[in-house]
């Protein structure tokens, strides 16, 4: 009995011993490789370190978007005891502020990972960081923080939660804005905590460059604030306003309303992030009636006093009719501009013949891209001639039948008061290196001439008559002259224009004698009132105002536009100084202002009257010191130097003495 109990107990014995041996042979010899490949892959991790996103700043260097380096919490459920739970529900309470009630009710569920705390501050994750419980752990979640919230949104865009820039500057700079991400190798032990770091296996991250946008943070903030006001004042669905400077096609504010805060970007609606000055389109209705003009004027198909009929506000045209808010019997093709006749334009635009209409339009850019470095952009409508009807050209010569984008528009006014030169329109001014490597800075982008200098010249005079004594008079400023055009332009709504619905729009230019900033201002369906001059005009003088307040003595008119018969063309400089010389009566920058805006080289100044020295540095964009007063005797940038906008050039003056006496 007792030999049979022995047998069986050696049996067992046996037995343990064998399926021991094979557990080891199947863990040592059969699987080992796999084990090990799961060991190593436990213990030793290619972490990814992400690489700091670069920042926004404007013009003025002024920061608008940075990073801030944040932390997330995550707990694994499976790996926590309900001593576990409360140790963390205690630490979180106490450094986060939440209820230890909180933190429990979050970690209630089972067999998950969950987010305990996102995007906790760097010195406050510090805190939690050396908090060692099975189970929980952190990883480095960074925040991009838009500072001033809801200013420039739409220009900025912002950046969504795989750390990728969606819209605005955000997107279309999102490779430079990135890096590259850097990795390491890490050795952990069999809970996971860190042991070391392999250093010769670590690739270190590129942080991301720094983009300096052309906009001036002050201008940006008056226009968004303007166009707030301007939609409570009279009503609308939204609003879009875009400043410019026409010398160099550089953007110095954009601003839609309303607006949302890229912090927190998830709380509005596709429709209100969307960027309507690039992505939008509309018919202009009369602001598009200068670029009609433009085109008559440049072909010498039109005279500017001679008498138009215009039907008294009621004209028939091919079976159609073309009206006028102002009714009048007759006006000069100067009166067709000002008081923004459709009947007069309309019989204007028939001297044009239609090839040559269209390809003016096109050379204004309408129907193609602008090239502006925002994403979504939209070409808008120029149909074909060959796709033209009967009454096409003359309802394209006041705004209908073809549509545009806010930013087409406000480029091609640019051409119109510049000297008739389209630029590309341009919101990025630099590129810079973390190290201050600049990789990229911009200049003027000069696409092709539209119009000739003189014509532009007269379309500043047309244009300030619109203001003075037309449908723009609610943009008139006291201290600067203004010129601009207003645009009514009804909604087409399911296939039918609406008699309820418009497009209110103006745009102007200031100093009207050496155009500084455009600027657009377009109100969506308004309530109050409906037509450009009443609704966008005073919108567009608040702006303008402001502008002039913060910078006294930059907008002065330093003398009223010539008249046309006193203009001199000429390219040499030098020459033209000479012949101004020998005039008396007529000023020497009058006499060849038109013809700076192609000068890439520094003029002589000397002997030149301080006013008119001064006035010809605007007009290059040259910033300027004066010392003395009288005539300039001597210059900082030397004559025949190459120059670019935003230079400042020092001017030496003195009076003149003659016998002893100084003579003004």
């Amino acid at each position: 009995m007792n030999s049979s109990r022995t047998i069986i107990i050696i049996g067992f014995i046996v037995a343990f011993f064998t399926v021991l041996l094979y557990r080891l042979f199947d863990i040592q010899i059969l699987k080992s490789d796999n084990l090990k490949f799961f060991a190593r892959r436990q213990q030793i991790v290619v972490e990814k370190v992400l690489a700091d996103r670069g920042f926004i700043y404007d013009r003025n260097n002024l920061l608008l978007v940075y990073n801030r380096n944040d932390v997330s919490f995550f707990v694994d459920l499976r790996m926590l005891t309900k001593k576990d739970k409360i140790k963390i529900a205690n630490k979180f309470s106490s450094v986060f502020g939440g209820s230890k009630k909180y933190f429990l009710s979050e970690m209630s569920d089972s067999g998950k990972t969950i987010c305990i705390e996102k995007k906790a501050p760097s010195e406050k994750a510090l805190l939690v960081k050396n908090f060692k419980i099975n189970g929980l752990f952190y990883r480095e979640d960074p925040t991009t923080v838009y500072f001033y919230k809801n200013l420039a949104s739409h220009l900025l865009g912002y950046v969504g939660n795989d750390y990728k820039g969606v819209d605005g500057i955000e997107k279309s700079c999102d490779d430079l804005l990135s890096g590259q991400d850097g990795s390491m190798v890490v050795l952990r032990d069999a809970i996971g905590d860190m042991i070391t770091v392999a250093e010769e296996e670590t690739k270190t991250a590129v942080p991301g460059v720094n983009i300096y946008l052309t906009i001036d943070k002050t201008y940006q903030s008056i226009l968004e604030q303007e166009l707030q006001d301007g939609l409570e004042k009279f009503g609308g669905t939204s609003a879009v306003g875009i400043i410019m400077n026409p010398n160099d096609g550089q953007i110095l504010a954009l601003a839609n309303s309303a607006d949302y805060d890229p912090n927190e970007y998830w709380k509005y609606t596709d429709t209100v992030r969307r960027d309507r000055a690039v992505t939008d389109t509309y018919e202009p209705g009369s602001t598009f009636k200068s670029f009609t003009m433009a085109a008559l004027l440049d072909k010498n198909l039109c005279n500017l006093d001679e008498n138009i009929y215009v039907e008294n506000g009621r004209y028939k045209f091919k079976n159609v009719y073309i009206t006028d808010a102002h009714k009048s019997e007759w006006l000069t093709a100067r009166g067709v501009i000002e008081e923004s006749s459709n009947i007069g334009m309309s019989k204007l635009v028939q001297r044009l013949d239609d090839d040559t209409f269209y390809k003016y339009l096109r050379a204004f850019g309408f129907g193609n891209y602008t090239s502006i470095e925002l994403p979504g952009e939209v070409r808008g409508l120029l149909r074909k001639p060959n796709d033209w009807g009967q009454v096409t050209k003359e309802f394209m010569s006041f705004g209908y039948g073809v549509t545009v984008t806010p930013v087409q528009l406000i480029s091609a006014y640019c051409a119109i008061v510049n000297g008739g030169i389209l630029y590309q329109p341009q919101i990025i001014e630099k590129e810079v290196k973390r190290d201050g490597q600049v990789i990229y800075e911009s200049s003027p982008k000069e696409i092709r001439r539209v119009i000739s200098e003189e014509t532009s010249f007269k379309m500043r005079n047309l244009l300030v008559g619109v203001v003075k004594e037309g449908t723009g008079t609610n943009a008139q400023l006291k201290s600067v002259t203004v010129g601009g055009k207003t645009g009514t332009s009804q909604k087409l709504i399911d296939g039918k224009y609406s008699k309820q619905q418009y497009n209110s729009s103006f745009v102007g230019f200031f100093p009207a004698n050496n155009p500084q900033l455009v600027c657009l201002i377009l109100v969506n369906s308004p309530t109050v009132g409906r037509y450009g001059g009443s609704v966008a005009a005073p919108i567009f003088k608040n702006v303008a105002e402001k502008i002039i307040e913060l910078n006294p003595g930059r907008f002065q008119d330093y003398q009223n536009i010539p008249s046309q018969k006193n203009i001199l063309i000429t390219e040499n400089v030098k020459e033209t100084k000479t012949q101004n010389q020998n005039s008396s009566s007529i000023s020497d920058s009058t006499k060849y202002i038109m013809s700076l805006s192609n000068i890439k080289n520094m003029p002589d100044l000397k002997d030149y009257s301080l006013r008119d020295a001064i006035q010809i540095l605007s007009k290059l964009g040259l910033k300027y010191k004066v010392y003395g007063s009288g005539k300039v005797v001597s210059q900082s940038i030397q004559p025949g130097e190459h120059i670019r906008s935003g230079l400042s050039c020092e001017l030496n003056c003195k009076e003149p003495i003659v016998d002893g006496t100084v003579v003004y």
